[in-house]
């Protein structure tokens, strides 16, 4: 097997190549995987558009990628449950379970974590956006034979969404708003039907994602540019949505439905944002939950299992696949929200 694989570095803002990079050697316990699908998420544009995430500076050229899925190409010594040519998805998250948080059953919080495409540490650890990886067997999660590869990469947006939804407690029978619907948001709605939510309002300032958030299982689409009062109707009487997941990121969002949640609602954060300033004595009068909610952990295993089966379709959200190639053409249309959903990448 070739000791190099092409893969997709960004070097610095804007800066996005095609390069050649090092395969690792296969060890026991471990996998080579051919990568087939990757999409792009809201931190790979982050890279490619600012060279950043908020305080988190790129500092050497990264591959990109996390949401990843492909082929088992070889098995090293000791793996029994995984063989050639089985479709997996890739959990990217590495944590070293044994610091005191992974001991405590909080892996996504590890001390010493290892995750695909991440500039939080120096080195900083490289994606999976590439042709060839070599994983560990633990990593991949078997996808029926009927499974698509684009469907097996949502599992880690996905399993997002279902540790926000776990962040938020019993959804049965709840009112929901979640506010911005780019990919996050409309996993949301999915994630929140799955978990019995009775009704479930989306806002967003673009009409452009409606149709599909209507696809997926919201009730309700409000364009909040546009239509504001729709949404402020809901504060009648203290208040109507029981839970709330702010997937924008935004501070007016987050602020604006103060007004429409319920005494004693919670707020899930989702949408990463900077330092915001919020009306804390909605907080205190009317006893909100603020809870955050930070990537996951054994949602993966869930998260494949529910797309494995189709209990949940996510594939209406994949709205363009392109070569790994043309990956600034697919990043820049990743960007532009009036055009796109979720973007992939294919690397076969």
């Amino acid at each position: 097997m070739s000791t190099t694989t092409r893969a997709v570095v960004v070097h610095k803002a804007k800066d996005l190549r095609v390069d050649e990079v090092p395969v690792d050697a296969l060890g026991a316990g471990q996998v080579t995987v051919k990568i087939e699908r990757g999409g792009i998420c809201g931190s790979d544009l982050h890279y490619y558009q600012h060279g950043s995430i908020g305080t988190i500076i790129l500092k050497e050229p990264m591959v990109l990628g996390h949401e990843v899925a492909g082929r088992i190409a070889t098995v090293g010594a000791g793996v029994t449950n995984l063989k050639a040519g089985q479709l997996v998805a890739l959990n990217p998250s590495r944590p070293c379970n044994g610091c005191r948080y992974c001991l405590e059953g909080k892996q996504q919080h590890c001390l010493n974590m290892r995750f695909y495409g991440s500039a939080m540490i120096f080195p900083h650890v490289q994606g999976a956006f590439r042709e060839t990886i070599v994983a560990n067997a633990a990593q991949c999660f078997v996808m029926p034979d009927a499974s698509d590869p684009g469907e097996a990469a949502m599992c880690e947006p996905f399993a997002v969404c279902l540790h926000a939804v776990r962040r938020a407690g019993s959804l049965f029978g709840k009112r929901v708003l979640i506010t911005g619907c780019g990919p996050i948001g409309a996993l949301c709605i999915i994630a929140a039907r799955h978990a019995g939510a009775s009704e479930i309002v989306v806002t967003d300032v673009t009409d452009k994602p409606f149709a599909l958030a209507k696809q997926v299982g919201a009730d309700r689409t409000i364009n909040v540019a546009t239509n504001a009062s729709e949404l402020s109707s809901y504060g009648k009487d203290k208040g109507y949505f029981d839970v709330h997941f702010e997937c924008s990121g935004n501070e007016r969002a987050l602020v604006a439905a103060f007004e429409v949640l319920r005494p004693q609602g919670t707020i899930v954060q989702v949408g990463v944002a900077g330092v915001i300033s919020l009306p804390i004595n909605f907080v205190v009068s009317k006893e909100f939950d603020l809870r955050g909610t930070f990537r996951f952990h054994e949602e993966f295993g869930q998260a494949a299992d529910l797309i494995g089966r189709r209990v949940v379709d996510v594939r209406p959200l994949i709205t363009a696949t392109m070569p790994m190639r043309d990956a600034v053409a697919a990043f820049d249309l990743a960007g532009d929200r009036t055009k796109a959903m979720k973007v992939q990448l294919a690397f076969a």
